[in-house]
């Protein structure tokens, strides 16, 4: 029994770092869960905010890491302050790279998301998934300023064919389907199932 169980903590600890974490015994892989409050992702990649017009000062994305609202109370998560009110076509977000990953073993898409109650805060965001040829879209609706859970099958990001070199994770405020055109969003936990 003991020989097991030093068996299975050894299986765990490669597991977590090589980014992978065991739920039962379902494999969940993970992107970042924003605990260290450090760069790189969990996959070793990079990350961060990312605007369509850098020199228009009437619209930005600025991504941080927040403690006191961290999912679960543990470490951080990752915030993500927006403004798409602007005279101009404006549209901005977070990115993360995925370091080429083969998804073909997963089915969905999870992460925790909420509204900035204090700032205010969009109730639709888009989400794409993109390899270097293939950029995936939804539609994420229904934030509120409580913590969810959002789990979106792959099959669900319309224009993507090919899951085997997934290169980024994108998170899209635009002024055209944000409800709020300037707010903060938390995010936490982000992984694929």
């Amino acid at each position: 029994m003991k020989r097991t169980c030093i068996w299975y903590a050894r299986l765990l600890t490669v597991g977590l770092v090589m980014g992978i974490a065991t739920v039962g015994w379902a494999d969940l892989l993970a992107l970042d869960d924003f605990d260290d409050g450090e760069k790189p992702n969990a996959l070793g990649g990079d990350f961060g905010a990312w605007n369509k017009d850098p020199n228009d000062p009437t619209q930005y994305c600025r991504n941080s890491f927040d403690k006191a609202n961290a999912f679960g109370g543990f470490g951080y998560c990752l915030r993500l302050e927006y403004d798409v009110d602007s005279p101009n076509p404006a549209y901005n977000g977070f990115w993360a790279k995925l370091q080429n990953i083969d998804l073909r073993p997963y089915k969905k898409l999870s992460f925790y998301v909420k509204g900035d109650a204090a700032k205010g805060y969009t109730e639709q965001i888009k989400v794409e998934l993109k390899n270097d040829k293939e950029t995936g879209r939804y539609l994420l609706k229904g934030i509120t300023d409580q913590w969810q859970k959002v789990s979106v099958a792959l099959k669900d990001f319309a224009g993507v064919l090919d899951w085997s070199k997934m290169t980024e994770f994108v998170i899209v405020f635009d002024d055209i389907t944000s409800t709020k055109k300037v707010g903060a969003i938390f995010v936490d936990d982000i992984a694929f199932e």
